[in-house]
């Protein structure tokens, strides 16, 4: 790995929203400047011994800092391993997820064990005292998916120092979010443009911060820039595909996945997420989520007063084979001269639709889930409400596929609705079909 393979324009300087957020904290607990801050031609903005706070964002954010500003504070009450492992225990009692892994191996303390000696330097210690205070929702996940990575770790027979290293990794791997604006973790606010682009770069944002402190093993610094890549090639950053992706990476892209999983659904998440990990099989390293699927379908059995949501289940179905078998009929009635067989269609809507519909049914049959694979399986789970809930689940995250290459097909080729082209008509009326069904 190195670093040519980054965008140039990567910036791991302090963020107008990470200074926003740390003097907003200031204003509550005492933050001290432990040495001078200059900016980075000499200037001196802030004398050593000086109460930081909002009023000093002004000054603070119209200047490029010679260092972090985090390097050089004394923090009231900061993050520690202490405060962590205290964190960790409430985790533990409250939620649902780490609980369950606690179950699974015996032992609180095992599961908590690897922070006991992790490295916190004042810059780390400073962000996620930050975190904790003003993104309180992010070091919750930061928490909850360290206790879901170590649980694989142990599972996967990492030593006590791996696991250590692992749970730093886990722990730190958002860091890069704190230089976001918070407004992307809105559901209603849609990421686009820069903020997209930030929001993709964050994992090497963190890497960046992390390599800077020269506290953490090389396995960790890689971990945290891999935990959005996916073993299919299809995440990011650098979209790396299978043995490409380190061990320790493996288990912090499931490890995310899981817990966003437990954070996002107050129903039946466990069976969810057991659907969406074996629909999605090819994204997932299959040894870790051996380790993740028994746990879910004990949890799934803890859900069970919820299963009158297998009453969707046949119209599910019937709305996913009647999608299918129209793509198929609008392909059929192109004309041959279209050439929807050649390379001449290449980067068009009808190749984009029609390579994401044909992905979707291929997992739908190998997850033994596809219409035509239905029909006898409804007859045997007449009466079997948890089985026609899984049903009912895996159309749902069908059809949310179907609405998702809608929405695409829109956004990437606007003009679609003009019909230009017997190809591009035919994704027209899949799309005002789908539009007026689902």
């Amino acid at each position: 790995m190195t670093d040519t393979l980054f965008p140039a324009d990567i910036d791991t300087t302090d963020s107008p929203h990470y200074l926003r957020a740390l003097t907003d904290m200031a204003d509550r607990r005492t933050v001290v400047a432990d040495a001078a801050i200059y900016t980075d031609n000499g200037i001196k903005l802030v004398e050593k011994g000086t109460r930081i706070d909002s009023r000093l964002y002004d000054r603070l954010v119209q200047h490029k800092l010679r260092e972090p500003i985090d390097r050089h504070l004394s923090i009231e009450n900061p993050v520690d391993v202490p405060a962590l492992l205290v964190a960790g225990q409430t985790l533990i009692e409250q939620e649902v997820l780490p609980g369950m892994l606690v179950e699974a191996l015996g032992s609180a303390a095992r599961l908590l064990a690897p922070l006991r000696s992790l490295p916190l330097p004042t810059s780390m210690a400073c962000k996620l005292t930050v975190m904790r205070d003003q993104r309180p929702q992010l070091f919750q996940h930061s928490l909850q998916m360290m206790t879901v990575a170590v649980f694989l770790g142990i599972k996967s027979g990492l030593t006590e120092r791996d696991c250590g290293a692992l749970a730093a990794a886990a722990l730190l791997h958002d860091l890069g979010v704190l230089h976001m604006d918070p407004a992307w973790s809105d559901p209603d606010h849609k990421v686009v443009g820069a903020q997209r682009k930030h929001l993709v770069a964050h994992p090497i944002t963190a890497m960046l911060m992390i390599r800077d402190t020269q506290s953490y093993s090389r396995a960790t610094e890689v971990a945290v820039l891999e935990h959005h890549e996916r073993m299919d090639g299809s995440g990011y950053p650098r979209a790396l595909a299978g043995a490409d992706i380190t061990p320790m990476g493996r288990i912090l892209l499931l490890a995310e996945v899981v817990t966003a999983f437990y954070e996002k659904y107050d129903d039946m998440p466990a069976q969810r997420l057991s659907l969406v990990l074996r629909l999605n099989h090819r994204k997932f390293p299959s040894a870790l989520v051996a380790h993740v699927l028994p746990l879910l379908q004990e949890e799934v059995t803890r859900e069970s007063a919820l299963m009158p949501l297998g009453n969707d289940a046949s119209r599910q179905i019937d709305l996913l084979a009647e999608a299918f078998s129209y793509w198929d009929q609008l392909k059929a009635a192109l004309p041959p001269a279209t050439g929807t067989g050649t390379k001449a269609l290449e980067g068009s809507a009808f190749a984009f639709a029609d390579s994401r519909l044909l992905a979707l049914q291929k997992a739908l049959v190998e997850a033994g889930s596809h219409p035509q694979q239905q029909g006898d399986l409804m007859a045997q789970l007449q009466g079997d409400a948890i089985g026609m809930a899984e049903v009912a689940l895996v159309g749902r995250e069908a059809l949310w596929q179907l609405q998702s290459i809608l929405n695409a097909s829109h956004r990437r080729w606007p003009k679609l609705s003009d019909r230009a082209t017997p190809a591009d008509a035919a994704v027209a009326d899949w799309c005002d079909w789908a539009l007026r069904r689902l």
